[in-house]
């Protein structure tokens, strides 16, 4: 197996998957915290139809990604300021954009492979190119969680009082929306369309559950992300299954006991107080 690392694919693999792992652990802690799953999810719904109208039009579907994603987030932060009418406007956008999606898929006459990249993912065929891209976009994500980080996470345990006090609660979700935007494509490489809750949400709900303190749920989650990333691009170059499908089943694979641990230690404090 080490004789594999030799191997720049593999190489070029590992360093772009610990760079979205990294991003989206930090991003996801903040997506549940804010209840904003579903926002994610239809996010990288939009990424999808953003990546196929690239293919059509002959652009790097990293660009079509990022546009689709940015215009996303906007008009859902937008439209969606007001908690009850968020999951409407979400399910709307959503059901238009995968529409355009499946247009796009249809008029797009080259490789079927490249269309089937953008739903599971192509991280063990990276270029350099790719990387870079990655690498970009990663630092300006994580240099803009790290601007707002106080200001966002007293907004998101409690706006109400944020807004009370001066914190710029509208803007600080807007920010944070196109923050998420970026993250959806840049893991999209990864993991695909139909598997990027298992990096944005996976490694960040087990965290939470394994550790109160927001910095040390980030930090765990961070670690998750990682040993997911690795191990599943590992095993899937010494095996014939996709990367996509070892770290999705990892992540459930380690979410589920601890799922089940700490919901009964809940019970037993309840049950002594």
């Amino acid at each position: 197996m080490f004789l594999l690392f030799h191997y720049q694919f593999l190489q070029n693999a590992l360093f772009a998957a610990s760079l979205v792992a990294i991003v989206a652990a930090v991003v996801g802690y903040f997506l549940l915290a804010r209840g904003l799953t579903f926002a994610g999810h239809a996010l990288s719904h939009v990424g999808f139809a953003g990546a196929a109208a690239a293919l059509v039009t002959g652009v790097d579907p990293v660009f079509g990604l990022l546009v689709f994603t940015i215009l996303g987030a906007v008009g859902i932060a937008i439209f969606g300021r007001r908690l009850n009418e968020r999951d409407v406007t979400i399910g709307i956008f959503l059901a238009f954009i995968l529409g355009l999606g499946a247009l796009f898929i249809s008029l797009y006459t080259g490789y079927a492979e490249r269309a089937y990249s953008i739903l599971f993912g192509t991280i063990l065929g990276i270029s350099r190119m790719d990387i870079l891209i990655t690498a970009i976009f990663s630092a300006i994500t994580l240099a803009g969680m790290t601007a707002i980080y106080r200001p966002l996470l007293f907004s998101s345990f409690d706006p109400e009082v944020a807004q009370a006090r001066g914190v710029p609660v509208r803007t600080l979700g807007l920010i944070f929306l196109i923050l998420v935007a970026i993250t959806v494509s840049m893991a999209v490489q990864v993991v695909g369309v139909l598997l990027i809750f298992t990096l944005l949400v996976g490694p960040a709900a087990t965290a939470m559950r394994l550790a109160q303190d927001p910095k040390k749920a980030i930090a765990v989650a961070i670690v998750l992300g990682l040993i997911y990333s690795w191990l599943g691009i590992l095993l899937a170059a010494n095996g014939s299954w996709p990367v996509s499908f070892y770290i999705a089943a990892l992540s459930f694979a380690v979410y589920l006991p601890v799922r089940l641990f700490s919901t009964q230690k809940q019970r037993a404090e309840r049950a002594v107080v």
